[in-house]
């Protein structure tokens, strides 16, 4: 059972500049997918004759908790219609996905997983009581389909078998029925067992396996976390084990892996995909929640506040299908690509680069986070990232006044009706933590909370610190957030029609052309961080919330054969070719454009 269970959308609502984000999520490309996008707006789903696989229901994963959170009443109930048209479609026998009988057996069942998950969300969210038998009826059809061997289980199902436990458990704990467990014991024995492709992540190759691939990396972190209840079996941590070879291997300085579509090594110029960046984060999310172990809530921070903004752009009309820890330009290479199995513009903002999937799965990240602020069990409430936000539960009301990650400083003020107790994760990175005035140990806090009006202030320092990275490179991080020197550029936007899919602005591909040095290593040791008011684009290049001021000197880096906007994995020489200079670095998330791995000389 999970040590931590998670409130609804109807309990947290966003405050401050996570509210903020949200907002600017809504106003672009997530809120506007069914109007601009035929895959979502044409949907076999909803009876039209575009896609009718993933893309909706990724889309709805997370369009339907963004709705919910802001409590905007046009998505929630444009999400409302797409369920309603979803559920509309099921038939008889149970089967909900649009694809015909005679065609089943040849239907990658992955799309049953998925939208079993999104239908999920969706009673998290709306509480619509026709969502339990929905679910009981998709999935018991499933179940007798694989028993029966009429279906298989192939191609991404085969892969994300444990995907669909997320509902399984849900209708374990609501029905109980013997076929709910014989099911999950059908998927994990046919389902493939990644312990066994250990191997292949150590030598990564430029060959298209799904074992490799990177976002059923992502996913597969969370696979014992939700399934070994379900399953009678004890809890091993793998997921600590998976995820320490994989970083050995595939490391980057923002706590995921590279994957530009599989996994490519600790080159800081291959890409990491999108997908695998917001999966990661929802893994992460359940991990903290099943285990209560802080190293998982750490890691989802990392994720959250440095890869899933910098692949964004500050609007959230566009967004990168694959983003470089070392990104010095976003401009197309053909004939050549710098990635592994992904095509020469990959990298561009726009509306789908490469391929669509990250187009309708990106939307989950920020809110799922927002949902991660607060957990509880029983009688006892946990702050496990400090997000602006308000928390309503049973005759409770705690409303959290923050700023972190740019300032390590939070106001909890409680008003209750009852007792119950209160905890507060500190990060391990914390230093010199006050409470109320009082300076205390650096450990996660834990309060007794009487019925009335209560108020606790904590506060904590954080240093810079020069992580070492592969290759003789180094890393600035402070708290969770990564820093790099930022490259300026201009933004070269490019209309067409692909497909019968339009690019139009603003929801268009731009090229990212730079127009400052980056050819930058890090001459002294010595940092100084600056604060500054966050802006109505809380991860803005032109305007980021903090600063680190660092001495630079520019060396001969050069650009990686045969690219001439691509940098070399490491610098062709560490001399310096210019004398030091002042540089104000920003946080990861804020530079579209940057160097993030660079050597000290």
């Amino acid at each position: 059972m999970d040590k931590w269970k998670f409130y609804t959308s109807n309990e947290i609502k966003p405050a401050g500049w996570l509210r903020r984000q949200l907002e600017i999520q809504a106003e672009g490309l997530s809120g506007n997918l069914h109007r601009v996008w035929p895959d979502i707006r044409d949907s076999k789903w909803i009876g039209g004759g575009r896609e009718g696989w993933e893309r909706v229901p990724y889309w709805l994963d997370g369009f339907i908790p963004l709705a919910c959170l802001l409590e905007d009443e046009e998505m929630i109930s444009t999400a409302k219609r797409y369920v309603d048209a979803i559920l509309a479609m099921q038939e008889d026998d149970g089967w909900i996905c649009p694809c015909s009988k005679s065609k089943r057996k040849f239907y990658d069942t992955w799309a049953v997983q998925l939208i079993t998950k999104t239908l999920k969300v969706y009673y998290d969210c709306s509480g619509d009581e026709r969502i339990p038998d929905v679910l009981s009826r998709i999935l018991k059809n499933y179940y007798e389909l694989l028993r029966d061997g009429e279906i298989r289980l192939f191609g991404w199902a085969k892969y994300r078998w444990f995907e669909t436990f997320l509902a399984l458990n849900f209708l374990d704990e609501r029905f109980g029925e013997d076929w709910i467990r014989d099911l999950a014991q059908i998927l994990k024995d046919r389902g493939f067992d990644y312990g066994s492709a250990v191997g292949s992540w150590e030598k990564p190759r430029r060959l298209w396996r799904r074992k490799t691939h990177i976002v059923n990396l992502a996913m597969m972190l969370k696979s014992e976390a939700v399934s070994h209840d379900l399953l009678g079996e004890g809890y091993a941590d793998e997921a600590e084990r998976f995820r320490r070879i994989l970083d050995r291997y595939n490391g980057t300085a923002f706590e995921g892996f590279t994957g530009d579509e599989v996994l490519a090594g600790l080159d800081p110029t291959r890409g990491t995909e999108l997908c695998a960046v917001v999966e990661q984060m929802f893994s992460y999310e359940l991990l903290f929640a099943h285990t209560g172990e802080n190293r998982w809530a750490e890691k989802l921070e990392a994720l959250a506040f440095n890869a899933l903004p910098a692949t964004l752009d500050e609007d959230m009309r566009t967004h990168q299908y694959v983003q470089m820890v070392n990104q010095i330009a976003c401009q197309k290479t053909t004939p050549f690509t710098p990635f592994g199995t992904n095509g020469p513009e990959a990298h561009l903002f726009g509306l789908e680069p490469n391929f669509g999937c990250c187009t309708a799965n990106f939307n989950q990240g920020w809110p799922k986070l927002a949902l991660a602020a607060f957990l509880h069990d029983g009688n006892t409430i946990i702050s496990s990232v400090m997000l602006p936000c308000v928390l309503k539960d049973q005759g409770v009301t705690i409303r959290l006044e923050t700023e972190y990650p740019f300032r390590n400083r939070a106001r909890y003020l409680i008003n209750t009706d009852r007792a119950f107790s209160f905890m507060v994760r500190i990060p391990s990175f914390a230093k010199n933590v006050v409470v109320n005035g009082t300076e205390m140990k650096n450990e996660d806090l834990r309060f007794e909370i009487r019925p009335g009006r209560t108020e606790i202030s904590v506060g904590f320092d954080t240093v810079p610190v020069l992580l070492p990275r592969p290759n003789g490179l180094f890393a600035l991080r402070v708290g969770s957030l990564l820093f790099s020197v930022p490259v300026g550029y201009d933004k070269i936007p490019h209309e067409y029609t692909k497909r019968g899919v339009e690019r139009k602005y603003p929801y268009c591909d731009y090229q990212l052309v730079p127009k400052s040095d980056w050819n930058y290593a890090f001459a002294d040791t010595d940092f100084t961080v600056s604060y500054a008011d966050i802006s109505d684009h809380p991860f803005s290049q032109s305007h980021p919330p903090v600063t680190v001021r660092a001495e630079m000197q520019k060396i001969d880096w050069g650009l990686k054969f045969p690219f001439r906007t691509v940098c070399r994995k490491t610098p062709k020489s560490q001399t310096p070719v210019s004398p030091a200079e002042e540089i104000a670095l920003i946080p990861y998330g804020c530079a579209k454009l940057r160097m993030t791995e660079m050597p000290k000389i």
